[in-house]
């Protein structure tokens, strides 16, 4: 394996589409380089130009300008060796309903070139909880297994790099978590994960990265504690042992007082909890419980977004 720091890395991407004559951009001068063996995730709004990247990745569409080097290796000069880094799973249910999961693995390996002494069918279907249905019908097969076929078929050719698009969309809770656990599992063998998602819990769930991109733009990169800190409202709330009236400090921390409990908001970068305390415990005011609580990636997605239309 060559030495490369970066898994995918990507300069100055454009791609164009005319809708009715209309010119559409897809992607404008995106860049984005994500690092060998991590968990790197790509959020942004319907539209926002995510499959489209996934799809230059995979060379089902052309872009109009820039490079991309795949593993180290240019995507326009090294087509072939290329694509054979990479495993895509796309969004579609694109399977074969006439196959059974055994049958759809083994032909993807010999698409791939993989020799039957080294496939890994049974091993895929294990580890996706597909044993029972290797040779049922792909037609009889639900959304979810369905779902997790498609990552099997990723992955037939070893990759090094996995391309997840919604990877658990239409899939339900228990099955997105055995999902989940798979692609921590898969990362930490090495091979480094990409993967869109509309389930912003997802993404703080796995991402060790994340950037986010609106109307092909990059808007911001960081790691998944870097991007969380961008939002400095907090909350907290004390259950009171002694109700009485709140202190004219505390009214800027926008309180309310229901059934015993307060509820306070504040910004961790100009006070913290302690200070509240002790205004509390300066006015007398004793409780026997408290209860934190920070923004989520859901608020940073929000709040990026938002100023990113504004402006």
């Amino acid at each position: 394996m060559s030495d490369y720091k970066y898994s995918i890395e990507a300069r100055n991407v454009n791609k164009t589409f005319y809708k009715k004559s209309k010119k559409v951009s897809a992607l404008s001068d995106f860049s984005i380089k994500i690092e060998k063996g991590t968990i790197h995730g790509l959020l942004g709004p319907n539209g926002a130009g995510k499959s489209t990247f996934i799809n230059i990745l995979g060379g089902l569409v052309k872009k109009n300008s820039g490079t991309i080097n795949i593993c180290g290796l240019n995507i326009d000069k090294n087509t072939k060796l290329s694509k054979f880094k990479i495993g895509i799973v796309p969004q579609e249910l694109n399977i074969d309903p006439f196959f059974s999961p055994a049958e759809l693995l083994e032909l993807q390996a010999g698409l791939y070139g993989v020799p039957k002494s080294k496939r890994k069918t049974d091993e895929i279907l294990d580890n996706l909880k597909l044993t029972e249905q290797r040779n049922a019908y792909a037609r009889t097969l639900s959304g979810g297994m369905r779902r997790r076929l498609l990552i099997g078929k990723a992955l037939v050719h070893d990759p090094e790099i996995v391309i997840l698009d919604e990877p658990t969309a239409g899939v339900d809770i228990d099955i997105r978590t055995s999902v989940w656990n798979y692609i921590k599992r898969i990362s930490k063998e090495g091979k480094t994960i990409c993967l869109t998602t509309h389930y912003l819990e997802e993404a703080e769930n796995l991402c060790n990265n994340i950037s986010i991109i609106n109307y092909g733009k990059k808007i911001i990169e960081g790691s998944k504690n870097e991007l969380l800190n961008i939002i400095s409202s907090k909350s907290v709330s004390f259950v009171l042992d002694n109700v009485s009236h709140i202190p004219e400090e505390l009214e800027k921390f926008i309180p309310s007082l229901d059934n015993g409990v307060l509820k306070l908001s504040y910004d961790k970068n100009e006070t913290n909890i302690k200070n509240i305390i002790d205004i509390l415990f300066k006015h007398d005011i004793k409780f026997k419980e408290i209860n934190t609580f920070e923004g989520d990636l859901e608020d940073v997605f929000i709040k990026v977004v938002k100023n990113d239309i504004s402006n």
